[in-house]
């Protein structure tokens, strides 16, 4: 089972902040996630690459999953996990990257790739955006909460929720059906002292059957 909190580091996002990358990532580990994906839309620099190699590290230091979104190829070289989009490789081509063990996630939208999900070899499910976001440029229509509780039993992987949830929403999502909620933008949303935040969204989202 993915650990319920998922947070997502975008440099970019971090930049924003006022945060560097590096920082952020050891802010949160401190913080107690267990897992990490290091998302990054630009150009894959090797400033950008070292980034990720450094925050790897640090998530293996810590006992911690470190995923890579979208790039088989850097997942491979990380040795990380994989999280792919609708526009990314296919879980099935990603695979002959990263071999069968690696761990996959497959983001979806709607009703029609969450079924069309079934079919691809991915370990877990993402589906959003569940809030509007602005995490994202054009980003999908909106799922709400109505919509994940209908989808939910469509399939037996585990299901990630993503887009625009915050420590205000974040129960509902889980009461609907999501395993695990995703979080970009409010990872930082604790007035600059990242590691608070995080202690608070770890304990906020702790699964009360297994205190």
């Amino acid at each position: 089972m993915l650990p319920r909190f998922y947070p997502l580091l975008d440099p970019e996002i971090a930049a924003r902040h006022g945060i560097d990358p590096i920082a952020a990532a050891e802010q949160i580990l401190e913080g107690g996630a267990k897992i990490l994906q290091f998302r990054h839309k630009g150009f894959f620099s090797r400033e950008v690459f070292a980034q990720l190699e450094r925050v790897a590290q640090l998530c293996r230091d810590a006992g911690a999953l470190f995923v890579v979104n979208d790039r088989a190829d850097l997942a491979a070289l990380a040795g990380a996990a994989l999280h792919l989009g609708q526009d990314d490789l296919t879980p099935t081509a990603a695979r002959k990257i990263v071999g069968t063990q690696t761990l996959i996630g497959f983001s979806t939208h709607n009703e029609a790739q969450l079924r069309a999900a079934a079919a691809e070899p991915a370990d877990y499910l993402a589906l959003g955006p569940i809030f509007g976001t602005s995490s994202k440029n054009n980003p999908d229509p909106l799922v709400g909460i109505d919509e994940l509780r209908r989808l939910r039993p469509l399939t037996d992987r585990p299901l990630v929720a993503i887009g625009g949830i915050t420590r205000a929403n974040a129960q509902s999502v889980l009461a609907a059906g999501a395993d695990s909620v995703a979080i970009i933008g409010d990872v930082f949303a604790g007035n600059g002292n990242l590691r608070a935040c995080i202690e608070e969204w770890v304990s906020l989202t702790r699964d009360p059957q297994n205190v």
